[in-house]
């Protein structure tokens, strides 16, 4: 590569192939595709919280409707495929990468064909996982960890607070912090805005060069801290390193397996930079037990009054039971891709041990080139190697100093060969 220009037969075709699946993934917008209007809000705070409108297949294409042909779009991704094998040949490690995001695209399709009809839970437990997915044999589940967390925090409830979970600053104030904070962070960005927004379910989402934070909220110093690194330093850093691929554009876009590398990433950043607290725990492991009861069967109501008994307001308990039941029907199963946050988290935890344990500590930086997938880290290491993708630029200081990590990770490999249960007998003294 010179000044920029894309050289030899190889990196052209990756090139070009990687731009056809950003063009072709443009139009498809999953959680715009899957939300419900402000009226069935509206409907539901002045039936007291009682009942709903008709949410159904109809409602969905009424309401929200697609705005591309489904077939003609899986057509085109099924194209882009042929292209692949056809340029790359079968046993290409990019090109591999890039037929599963074909294929994730094309069920992320299925799954908004599917909207409002049991389908859309089986397709959206095939991309985002259910909450009795066992890790390994044997292992617990994250319906176990939901559990564990919740008796945990039940017993320091009220005994960690501190002035920094009082919800005292305006969603204007936290968009004018965070504004100077990615600021420093991003320095070399000009185009990076923070804004309000009152068309977002969560208090905060990051675009493609915007943070939106949801209007007329108050919010705490630790949640503007988690919205600067969850928001910006992961999902709009890794944004910015896979739009600034010369190559390999594709990593700028993130099909679903993404997803829970990403959101993983993003709460393992928190914990790292000491930025999580329990009440944010607490929220992350309440979504598990949400979907988990809607899997077993609850309706909007059940989840809506599982919130409430967790001293949630009807407002904030409405929107974390609609995160749960959109694209599906207040009757049906859950849309689980809240899973992803715990989940990631635990693979790429885990990934990271193992990666100090086997001395491929080099790849972790790896994981903010883009909109990654752990499994393809390997690959990634190679297409490094090979100068067919560059580092990634903004990379949190935690991550970045591998050397920190690594001295963590070997201590975590020993942690976890202990037996907790025998501790705490032996520790019975010291506890009482």
């Amino acid at each position: 590569m010179a000044n920029g220009e894309i050289v030899g037969e190889y990196e052209q075709a990756v090139h070009e192939l990687s731009e056809r699946i950003v063009t072709a993934q443009k139009p498809i917008r999953i959680l715009d595709a899957l939300k419900w209007d402000p009226g069935v809000e509206e409907f539901f705070r002045n039936s007291k919280y009682k009942k709903l409108p008709v949410i159904d297949r109809e409602y969905y294409q009424k309401k929200n409707p697609l705005s591309f042909d489904p077939e003609k779009k899986k057509e085109e991704f099924h194209d882009i495929d042929r292209s692949i094998r056809r340029k790359l040949g079968q046993y290409s490690g990019v090109g591999s990468i890039m037929q599963r995001m074909c294929y994730e695209y094309c069920r992320v399709i299925d799954l908004l064909e599917a909207r409002g009809t049991p389908r859309f839970t089986e397709i959206s437990q095939e991309l985002y996982g259910s909450s009795e997915d066992a890790f390994h044999v044997g292992a617990p589940t994250l319906k176990d960890l939901a559990t564990l967390v919740t008796n945990t925090l039940s017993k320091i409830k009220d005994k960690v607070n501190t002035e920094d979970d009082i919800p005292r600053f305006t969603s204007e104030e936290a968009v004018a912090q965070l504004s100077e904070r990615l600021a420093g962070y991003f320095s070399d960005q000009d185009n990076i805005r923070v804004e309000l927004s009152d068309g977002i379910i969560a208090d905060a989402a990051a675009g493609a060069d915007r943070i939106k934070i949801h209007d007329g909220l108050k919010f705490s110093a630790r949640e503007i801290r988690t919205f600067e690194i969850h928001e910006g330093w992961v999902h709009l850093g890794t944004t910015l390193n896979g739009m600034a691929q010369p190559i390999c554009t594709f990593l700028s876009k993130g099909p679903p397996s993404s997803t829970v590398t990403q959101e993983g990433l993003a709460i393992i950043t928190e914990i790292f930079t000491f930025s999580s607290y329990p009440g944010r725990v607490r929220r992350l492991t309440n979504r598990i037990s949400a979907v988990n009861m809607a899997e077993e069967g609850a309706n909007f109501f059940d989840v809506f009054q599982f919130y409430r008994d967790q001293g949630m307001a009807e407002d904030d308990s409405y929107q974390s039971t609609v995160r749960v039941f959109r694209g599906s029907t207040p009757e049906g199963g859950p849309y689980t891709k809240d899973l992803s946050y715990s989940k990631g988290f635990i693979l790429i935890y885990n990934f990271m041990r193992l990666a100090v344990q086997r001395g491929l500590v080099k790849r972790i930086p790896l994981l903010f080139v883009g909109k990654t997938t752990l499994e393809d880290l390997h690959i990634l290491s190679d297409l490094l190697d090979e100068g067919i993708i560059t580092p990634p630029k903004y990379v949190p200081p935690q991550f970045a100093d591998i050397a920190a990590v690594s001295a963590w990770m070997v201590y975590s490999l020993f942690l976890n060969r202990l037996d907790l249960r025998r501790l705490a007998l032996d520790f019975k003294g010291i506890l009482q």
